[in-house]
């Protein structure tokens, strides 16, 4: 049986509590990796590895987790994987040199790869197709202002203690709570919100059906495209300011977390909003809606780049509607995954989508570490001091962002085409009503 709106309350509010700190604690080494640099004399390469460790391990385990969100006790999945991911962020602080961060950061990784494909696959069968946008966009909230509230708090911790890892200290704690929580969610029946209950038990390999759904691998390759922008100014947008528009690590830190926070908050609620409403004339129209909307993101992050060193609030004023087009995608991308997959193989899904995502932005992000390193060497070649080379190299390595988010724009809409069909044959699988 379905659950009351309000009593939907509790587990949407947990469920984004918990996304919340997945994104809190993922963010603080971004938030002070300019101090963790200087303390360690660590590259940009080096810096970017962090996260590159965190991706690639988040990549390898989230198949057999999404492969226990389709089959086990979600509550338990999502109760265990956050206090593991806020035990390891806890150890980060402990950490002696770099080899150690790198292998406690893999840690954090492992336990954070529990929430996604568990949390969404839970959303589909709490909220009907028709209500799934909103209901994400609140759940992917915990995105941007997680992310805001980390480079905000993080970063004043470390302005205010000269030092880095108590800023990981103080992320650890409200993850564990959260994970005590997490046992008190519902655990509803797999399919519970869709029109009709499956006819039978579905047939063949999960993993086998869903790659064999065209919408699907258009997704896969737009989020690897879109988490290649959004983590690496996660990882070096504070660098950034730092370094090119000449702010403090606290002035850095609040500038994100205004960019992040207003920008990305109010880019994720419009998309739910809008996905929803658009969905109304069918399910390929929310991929539209996110298509437009990097159509629109490209120009405005080039334009922001292109203001002058010291020009702090220019840039974030252009980076602000940048990054709110962006996180329009993910409120309207992913209700189209369980509009194209059936309730019983949606954290397979979310998990298969998450290791090519993950794996391939692994491997972008430390080539745009490097690419800064290469683009920061040839500055110094032309006759630049080093801090002038450092902040030109990552400033010219950041023009990929606008150039991804033009890509992302005509993958969108190539998607969109094939989403209908998808649906239709994602209910004749479950011999279920005619499609929307």
């Amino acid at each position: 049986m379905r659950l009351t709106r309000g009593r939907l309350a509790f587990p949407l509010a947990l469920l984004f509590g918990l996304n919340f700190m997945n994104f809190y604690d993922r963010q603080v080494v971004g938030a002070i990796g300019e101090r963790i640099k200087v303390d360690w004399h660590l590259s940009d390469g080096q810096l970017g590895s962090l996260t590159t460790a965190f991706i690639l391990l988040y990549a390898v385990v989230g198949i057999p987790l999404g492969r226990w969100a389709d089959r086990g006790r979600r509550r338990i999945i999502l109760g265990v994987g956050a206090i593991v991911w806020s035990l390891f962020t806890a150890l980060s602080g402990v950490a002696w040199g770099f080899a150690s961060l790198f292998a406690f950061r893999i840690g954090v990784g492992v336990g954070e790869a529990s929430c996604a494909p568990t949390a969404n696959s839970l959303l589909g069968d709490l909220f009907p197709w028709h209500q799934r946008s909103r209901a994400i966009s609140l759940f992917m909230l915990g995105l941007p202002l997680g992310t805001s509230a980390s480079f905000l708090v993080s970063g004043a911790i470390a302005q205010a203690t000269g030092g880095w890892r108590p800023a990981l200290f103080v992320a650890a704690v409200p993850g564990v709570v959260l994970g005590l929580l997490a046992f008190l969610l519902p655990e509803p029946k797999r399919g519970a919100a869709e029109a009709q209950a499956a006819a039978r038990p579905l047939q063949g390999s999960a993993i086998g059906t869903i790659l064999r759904i065209p919408t699907m691998w258009w997704i896969i390759l737009s989020g690897a495209l879109i988490n290649l922008n959004l983590y690496a100014l996660a990882a070096f947008l504070t660098s950034f300011m730092i370094r090119y528009h000449g702010l403090g690590i606290g002035g850095a830190s609040r500038f994100n977390a205004l960019i992040t926070g207003l920008g990305g908050g109010v880019g994720m609620l419009a998309g739910g909003w809008l996905g929803d409403r658009a969905a109304r004339g069918g399910v390929q129209r929310r991929l539209l809606i996110a298509a437009g909307a990097f159509a629109v993101a490209a120009p405005t992050v080039w334009v922001a780049l292109q203001q002058p060193r010291g020009a702090a609030w220019s840039f974030v004023l252009l980076m602000g509607p940048g990054l709110m087009f962006h996180y329009m995608y993910y409120s309207t991308v992913y209700a189209t995954i369980q509009d194209v997959v059936e309730p019983e193989r949606r954290g397979t899904a979310m998990a298969i989508y998450f290791f090519a995502f993950y794996f391939a932005t692994a491997i972008g992000l430390y080539a745009l570490g490097h690419l800064s390193d290469l683009l920061t060497a040839r500055a110094a070649r032309g006759g630049a001091s080093p801090a002038d080379a450092s902040a030109l190299g990552l400033h010219d390595a950041l023009y990929t962002i606008p150039i991804v988010a033009a890509v992302l724009a005509l993958v969108l809409w190539v998607g969109a085409r094939t989403v209908a069909g998808d649906h239709s044959r994602m209910l004749e699988r479950r011999q279920a009503a005619p499609a929307r």
